[in-house]
């Protein structure tokens, strides 16, 4: 996307507003997102949330303007919040609060395997046969989760007695303001960290291309090989959540994060770019449904949908402020200070989380003096 944005031949700051645009779309949806599951169910929230990425997609095909562009990611980014917050909300509800790390990490990890294959088969088939055909791949495998959303998703348990919106939205609301200073520490934490993971689909592309020299097969081959190790690492990242606790795997996350975007501006060839690439991954990995499971470590029972989607608005926040943030630095001062700045975002998460943000961990009855 931020090569395609490019080829209109607008500047770093548009770039990233259309890099930024499905954020921007998710962001003003969470929390209706998450009043939508409370009313009409997760099913139905998954299957109009898939449905909408999956035609604003294919529209993509015959987008000829950027504005158009930027338009549709838009509406994709308002499809991909129903869609994440129902999943979300579905698996906080239907696992175990002790297996909650392991699950969400898991979950974190699946979505990681689409990062994994999606950039290297993006650069192949926009080399073969034109960046068009990404798009309509792209739709087609949209399509193929509303279809499985449809057809295999297997209904909760109801409750007993159902609370009427007003009520899960008192909840919500009266867990706020009882955790306001938790929440308030988390949510920086959540902030910076989506600001660093979002920013670097934005610079290690643009960087590769622009100041390497790299063609889009070869950008897609890093990409890639960070998304390898990033996918390598969701089994262990859920195991010391849920045995050692979340601050275990959220601190060397970030920290790792930080380090490989602040080495960007030194690579000079494939290789570099390539190794710090995959260090990015590996942090990345790390800190596999991390988030997440603080959210739903924090969500108050009977509200986890309205809850889901304040939290998510928080976290997307920064993952619109990332390629933004870039966008605006790389125009002003280049490329490198984009990525010392995300570099610093990182480092900010790591201190936050470290320092101040308490451990939400759920511990085993048989791992209590």
């Amino acid at each position: 996307m931020p090569l395609y944005a490019a080829s209109f031949g607008v500047g770093y700051g548009l770039v990233g507003l259309a890099t930024s645009a499905t954020a921007i779309g998710t962001l003003v949806t969470d929390v209706p997102a998450g009043a939508v599951l409370g009313r009409f169910g997760m099913r139905a929230a998954m299957i109009a949330g898939s449905g909408l990425v999956t035609v604003s997609t294919l529209a993509l095909v015959w987008s000829e303007q950027f504005p158009g562009l930027v338009a549709l990611r838009f509406l994709a980014g308002i499809g991909a919040a129903m869609w994440a917050i129902s999943r979300h909300a579905y698996i906080a509800e239907a696992i175990p609060v002790q297996q909650r790390g392991q699950a969400l990490s898991t979950f974190g990890g699946i979505n990681r395997l689409g990062i994994f294959g999606g950039p290297a088969l993006g650069g192949v088939l926009a080399d073969a046969a034109g960046i068009d055909a990404t798009f309509a791949l792209s739709a087609g495998l949209s399509g193929a989760a509303l279809v499985l959303a449809a057809l295999r998703l297997k209904p909760l348990p109801a409750p007993a007695a159902p609370l009427r919106a007003s009520h899960r939205w008192r909840l919500v609301w009266r867990g706020l303001r009882r955790n306001a200073r938790d929440l308030t520490v988390a949510s920086v934490a959540q902030t910076l960290g989506q600001i660093i993971r979002a920013g670097r689909f934005l610079i290690i592309p643009l960087w590769g291309a622009e100041q390497l020299g790299l063609d889009a097969a070869q950008v897609g081959l890093i990409v890639t090989a960070g998304a390898i190790l990033d996918v390598s690492m969701f089994i262990p990242a859920g195991m010391l959540m849920d045995r050692f606790g979340r601050k275990v795997a959220a601190v060397p996350s970030f920290a790792l994060m930080a380090l490989g975007i602040g080495l960007i501006p030194f690579t000079h060839d494939f290789v570099t770019l390539l190794l710090a690439a995959m260090l990015v991954g590996l942090g990345n990995g790390l800190g596999s449904g991390l988030m997440m499971t603080l959210g739903a470590d924090l969500a108050p029972p009977g509200a986890t949908g309205e809850f889901l989607g304040v939290w998510r608005l928080i976290g997307d926040v920064g993952a619109v402020a990332g390629p933004l943030m870039v966008g605006i630095v790389a125009a002003a001062v280049g490329l490198a200070g984009g990525a010392w700045v995300l570099s610093l975002a990182g480092w900010l998460a790591v201190v936050t989380l470290a320092g101040l943000v308490r451990e939400t961990r759920v511990r085993p009855l048989d791992d209590r003096g």
